[in-house]
């Protein structure tokens, strides 16, 4: 718990800094805290250092522990992964924030999910930042077209957008492309003003490029567990 809590309190005060650096308040950033292939037992002991928002990006394990740690009031899950239409269901019964709608198909799904008492679901769509196809995200001339669909969708909420940097290239670049990216969400959903940018690595970078919202993992939770 000792190491826990120096690790947090080390990445929250290089993100404060970073903040300042670039002009910018800390208290607008939230810090997600990824827990990927952690045991619930490490959300809980986040959970007493005063962590509320936490993700995962697969969805048989963010539902697992989300069930696991119900308990815990004010808990917020950020699913951050690749979304398949036909878990969409099981994603929304978790999530408060879904990071990665990158298709229509996929918004469909999730509106389609909701059930009559559910709360309106926050959504940022995922762009893709490469030139490859194969990766996550909506290509960026395709993202006026997939926030329009989105918006139009009553139980989902349009937020803003998410983007993971390219591995071949600077992130300041690319996630100054996001933040290009997030105006033209704005075009069409004024107040989504969320950019979900930056992890261990390159979350400096995302700060100074407008990001709200940062995915932090293995400098808070330490080294990943062995995938069983």
């Amino acid at each position: 718990m000792g190491d826990l809590r120096a690790r947090l309190e080390e990445v929250d005060r290089r993100i404060a800094d970073a903040a300042r650096a670039a002009g910018r308040d800390p208290s607008e950033l939230t810090r997600i805290v990824v827990t990927k292939f952690h045991p619930a037992s490490l959300v809980e002991d986040l959970y007493r250092l005063g962590v509320r928002d936490v993700g995962e990006n697969r969805q048989q394990e963010f539902s697992r522990k989300a069930a696991e740690v119900a308990h815990l009031d004010g808990l917020r899950w950020h699913f951050i992964g690749q979304a398949q239409t036909n878990k969409a269901r099981a994603i929304r019964a978790a999530a408060s924030v879904v990071h990665s709608v990158d298709r229509a198909r996929l918004a469909d799904a999730l509106h389609a999910a909701a059930a009559d008492d559910d709360p309106v679901l926050d959504v940022l769509l995922q762009v893709n930042l490469t030139d490859d196809p194969g990766r996550g995200g909506v290509a960026p001339d395709g993202l006026a077209a997939l926030a329009e669909h989105a918006a139009g969708l009553p139980t989902l909420r349009v937020r803003g957008v998410m983007a993971v940097a390219p591995i071949d290239e600077p992130p300041a670049p690319a996630f100054e492309r996001l933040r290009d990216c997030a105006a033209v969400v704005r075009a069409t959903v004024p107040d989504a003003g969320w950019i979900s940018a930056g992890m261990t690595a390159d979350f400096a970078e995302a700060i100074a490029a407008g990001a709200t919202h940062l995915r932090i993992g293995s400098a808070i939770t330490g080294p990943r567990p062995e995938r069983g």
